[in-house]
């Protein structure tokens, strides 16, 4: 199969006919052979219902649909778990993402061998204050951070080469640091396209200001998981030893003082110096053990993406593992 298109959606029961309509219709014109995977993120209106009318018509269109709002990064796990494509493309349901730059994202992974290529709305239909001004200031911070050098993290236009989404795994509020994921497992060749934005047809957005906020917050736990998440003791237990040696040093210099240079001085616990070496070695040594702690739970336990499928359409059933 030559394209998976993975599309997570939210209450987008107005867009989905004519989304599908518009990719159809680009998909029979270059002649691919393909998938569309609808993963209905919990939605309350009647995406779910709309989802089973068009795959009515074509076979070619599956969906998933989860028991509630799990999130973006859980649905493009399991869209990611479900593609067969060669080629894997994501994409938002709103219409803001146009299907007409599939070919030439297609292109790029399958004849010029890049392992992902994300879009890049240069120009925004979307509010400057709002949203223009935040997102390039999210992304100035990704860049700086990740090392990744793409000027869109959050576009949700992507392409990637099956490889990649076989390799990562998105969980949490991972989605827009997926280049940074796929970095991270070893794939270097990674694109950026300009790529048409469109002004929202339908509905409302589904992100707000706190999209921000907590994007921050995920690029410094990504920062933190991509140098330190395989040995948590290379920085707590470096801090750990640090502090503790602090610690050491001072209680050394009071006992040194106390017994030999004056004895019949203060008191060592009347001295500011005691307490300064009391608390750095008791918070050496918890981040020395936090870090241990850490190492132990790597090596003891892997995380899974956590979401509840209730209804699926157009996938096959798993085979038996025991038939013969």
């Amino acid at each position: 199969m030559d394209l998976s298109i993975i599309i997570p959606l939210l209450n987008e029961e107005e867009s989905l006919i004519e989304l599908y309509d518009w990719i159809a219709k680009v998909m029979r014109s270059n002649g691919y052979s393909y998938e569309i995977i609808f993963i209905d993120d919990g939605s309350t209106d009647s995406s779910w219902a709309k989802i089973a009318e068009i795959s009515l018509q074509d076979s070619q269109v599956k969906g998933i649909r989860f028991v509630k709002n799990f999130g973006k990064s859980q649905a493009l796990h399991a869209g990611f778990k479900a593609a067969k494509g060669r080629v894997v493309i994501t994409m938002d349901a709103d219409l803001q993402d146009n299907p007409e730059e599939i070919p030439e994202l297609y292109r790029l992974i399958n004849e010029e061998n890049y392992d992902l290529v994300s879009g890049w709305k240069k120009k925004r239909f979307d509010s400057v204050l709002s949203k223009n001004l935040p997102s390039k200031l999210f992304n100035w911070a990704a860049r700086q951070t990740s090392g990744v050098q793409l000027n869109d993290f959050n576009c949700g236009l992507k392409a990637f080469d099956q490889r990649v989404i076989k390799s990562i795994e998105v969980s949490g509020e991972m989605h827009r640091y997926i280049p940074v994921l796929a970095k991270n497992a070893g794939f270097s060749k990674i694109g950026e396209k300009i790529v048409q934005h469109q002004a929202r047809k339908y509905g409302k957005t589904k992100f707000g200001m706190e999209r921000f906020i907590n994007g921050f917050l995920d690029l410094l736990t990504i920062w933190f998981v991509s140098k330190f998440g395989k040995q948590p003791m290379h920085l707590f237990g470096a801090l750990g030893v640090l502090m503790f040696i602090v610690g050491f040093g001072f209680a050394l210099y009071l006992g040194i003082d106390k017994l030999f240079i004056n004895p019949t001085g203060r008191l060592i616990t009347d001295r500011p110096q005691f307490f300064i070496s009391l608390t750095a070695m008791i918070l050496g040594t918890q981040l020395f053990l936090a870090g241990f702690l850490g190492e132990m739970l790597i090596r003891s336990k892997k995380y899974e993406s956590r979401y509840n499928v209730s209804e699926e359409i157009n996938f096959q059933p798993k085979e038996n593992q025991y038939s013969s």
